[in-house]
C-alpha cells in the first residue's frame, strides 16, 4: 500500500509540474547483484547458502529485503546475476514476495563486480536501451526503504542526464572496513547530487577519525544508478577491453528453464576486476547522493550485532542464546538444539551452528575469512558445505554419517519431483515420516503414506516425489561403498539440472 500511496503522489506532482514527466515516466531496472560468499560471517555464511540468502536480520532474507526494497511502480521487474548453484534459491525467494518475472542470469564463475555490471548493461541494451539501471549488492541492509527511494529520486536526473551517481553513506563512526567517498562539497547542506573529488581505500583509524570529523567524506556503499547508455559508454571509454570479453560471453547466452546461462567458455577469459577500478576512479561525470537513512554491508559479525540490538550491558543475542554476566558480546545460536550461555564474557563473539562453532575477539571480526581460509587447507567439509541442502524440490539435512552409511531427512515440496536417477554404488532405504510420497521403482509406482517404507537395491532406477499440498517428509538411510551426492546419475530431470550433485 505504501506503494501505491506514493505513486499517486508522484502521479500528482506531475500533473501540476509536466515538466517532471519524462523523469517519472523513465522506469529503473534494479540489477541485484547475489553472487557473493559472504565467508566473514561463517559459520553461518558459506559457500553452498551465502549470507544474502539467510535471515540475519528480520524475517526477510537480505536478497528479499533488497529485491522488495527496489519494487515498485517506479521499478522494473529485477535482472538478479548469480551462480549456478543459487538460480533456484533465487527465484524461490522472488516469487516468495511476489515477484514472478525476474530476470536471472546465470555467472559461470565469480568474475568481480565490473563484469557482473557490464553483463546486465549488456543485456539491458538489447531491451531496454534507454533505460536506466540500478545496481546494488543483494546482502546490504537499508532499515528505511522511503529515504532511500527519495535519494533514488533526487539522483534520477542526473543519471538520465548521462552521469554515473552513486550513493554516499552518511558515516557514524571512524569506520576502517569501508572504502571513502571524498566530496567536493559539505553532503549535509546537499540538495542534490554532488560531485566526487576522489575515492578513498579503506583507512587507518586515525585516518578514518579524521575523515569523519571534516564532514566531506562518506561511505562508499557500492549502489550505482546510470543509465543503460551512460555506463556502457563509460566502459568502452575506461575499460573497452572488458567490453569485448563480455559481449561476446553474453551474445552467446544460452536460455536454462527460466534462467539464462553467460557462455562459460567466453567468460573465462573476461578479466577479474571491480567497478571502482574498472571505470568509477577514472570517470570524470561521477557524482554523489549522500544517504542518511541507515545502512550496513553487514560485513561482519561485529555490524551484523550492531543491527541486531543490544541489552543493557550491550550484549546482542539471538535463538536459544544466553548471556550472563556478559558485556559487549555477541552470542547467536542458530540451531534450536543447541542451547548456547555466554558467562562472564567480555568483548568476544560466538556463533554456533548444528556442525560449527566461531569463538572470537570482536576486535578481530574482519578476520574470520582467515579462519575459513584455514579450514579449506585441512579439507573441513564445515568451511563451505552445511549439513542441510537446497534443492529445487525442497531440502534435505544429514542426520548422521558413518563408514558404510548415512541418514538423511528429505523435505519434498508440494509438487516436488526429484529427478528419476541411479547410484553405482549406493542402496536406500525410504521411510514415509509425514504426507504422502509417489515412489518409482524401475517399473513399478506406488504410493506411501506415513509410516510406510520401501527399498531401493542398487542400480535400481528410481523417483520421489510429492502428489500432496502439504510438505512431505522422509528418512533416508544410505548403505554403500561411496555416499557422496555425485554418485547420481540422472536419466530425467523436471528441474534441467543435468549430471553431478547439483547439476
Amino acid at each position: 500500500m505504501l506503494c501505491v500511496a506514493k505513486f499517486r503522489v508522484m502521479r500528482a506532482q506531475i500533473l501540476c509540474d509536466p515538466g517532471r514527466e519524462s523523469s517519472f515516466l523513465t522506469q529503473i531496472t534494479p540489477v541485484l547483484l547475489a553472487g557473493g560468499s559472504g565467508t566473514r560471517l561463517w559459520p553461518l555464511s558459506r559457500k553452498s547458502y551465502p549470507k544474502q540468502f539467510t535471515k540475519l536480520v528480520g524475517d526477510q532474507s537480505l536478497f528479499q529485503a533488497s529485491a522488495c526494497r527496489l519494487s515498485g511502480p517506479d521499478y522494473a521487474e529485477p535482472v538478479v546475476i548469480t551462480g549456478s548453484d543459487f538460480r533456484f534459491i533465487a527465484t524461490e525467494q522472488l516469487r516468495a514476495e511476489g515477484i514472478e518475472n525476474g530476470t536471472v542470469l546465470i555467472e559461470p564463475e565469480g568474475r568481480n563486480t565490473a563484469p557482473a555490471v557490464l553483463a546486465a548493461a549488456l543485456w539491458l541494451e538489447a531491451r531496454d536501451p534507454d533505460g536506466l539501471m540500478l545496481v546494488a549488492p543483494s546482502d546490504h541492509i537499508i532499515p528505511s526503504s522511503a529515504e532511500f527511494a527519495a535519494a533514488v529520486q533526487m539522483g534520477k536526473d542526473a543519471a538520465i542526464d548521462g552521469n554515473l551517481v552513486t550513493f554516499g553513506i552518511a558515516p557514524n563512526r571512524p569506520e576502517t572496513a569501508y572504502g571513502y567517498l571524498e566530496l567536493t562539497a559539505d553532503p549535509s547542506e546537499a540538495k542534490g547530487p554532488i560531485p566526487l573529488a576522489r575515492f578513498v581505500e579503506k583507512p587507518d583509524r586515525e585516518t578514518a577519525q579524521a575523515m569523519l570529523d571534516s564532514g566531506n567524506y562518506l561511505w562508499n556503499g557500492g549502489i550505482f544508478l546510470f543509465s543503460v547508455k551512460g555506463i556502457l559508454d563509460a566502459f568502452h571509454t575506461h575499460a573497452p577491453q572488458l567490453v569485448d570479453q563480455v559481449r561476446t560471453a553474453v551474445e552467446k547466452t544460452q536460455p536454462d528453464l527460466d534462467f539464462f546461462r553467460i557462455d562459460p567458455e567466453a567468460w573465462k577469459a573476461v578479466e577479474d576486476i571491480s567497478i571502482d577500478y574498472a571505470v568509477m576512479e577514472k570517470a570524470d561525470n561521477l557524482v554523489v547522493v549522500p544517504f542518511n537513512g541507515g545502512w550496513s554491508d553487514l560485513g561482519d559479525w561485529d555490524s551484523v550485532s550492531r543491527e541486531m540490538g543490544s541489552d543493557g550491558d550491550g550484549n546482542a543475542v539471538h535463538g536459544s542464546a544466553t548471556a550472563v554476566d556478559c558485556a559487549n558480546s555477541l552470542l547467536r545460536a542458530e540451531d534450536d538444539g543447541v542451547e548456547l550461555v555466554g558467562l562472564g564474557l567480555k568483548d568476544v563473539m560466538v556463533v554456533s551452528t548444528r556442525d560449527a562453532v566461531l569463538v572470537a575477539d570482536k576486535s578481530r571480526a574482519q578476520d574470520v575469512k582467515k579462519v575459513v581460509d584455514q579450514l579449506k587447507q585441512k579439507d573441513a567439509k564445515q568451511a563451505t558445505e552445511f549439513p542441510w541442502d537446497q534443492r529445487p524440490w525442497g531440502m534435505f539435512e544429514t542426520l548422521a554419517l558413518g563408514d558404510r552409511f548415512q541418514v538423511k531427512r528429505i523435505v519434498v515440496k508440494p509438487g516436488g519431483i526429484l529427478s528419476l536417477q541411479s547410484h553405482h554404488h549406493r542402496a536406500e532405504h525410504w521411510i514415509v515420516v509425514a504426507g504422502t510420497a509417489k515412489v518409482t521403482i524401475n517399473d513399478d509406482v506406488k504410493l506411501l503414506s506415513e509410516n510406510e517404507s520401501v527399498y531401493i537395491p542398487l542400480g535400481a532406477v528410481h523417483r520421489m516425489e510429492n502428489p500432496g499440498k502439504v510438505p512431505m517428509v522422509l528418512i533416508e538411510v544410505q548403505t554403500g561403498s561411496y555416499l557422496g551426492e555425485d554418485d547420481i546419475v540422472r536419466l530425467e530431470d523436471v528441474y534441467d539440472r543435468g549430471q553431478g550433485a547439483k547439476g
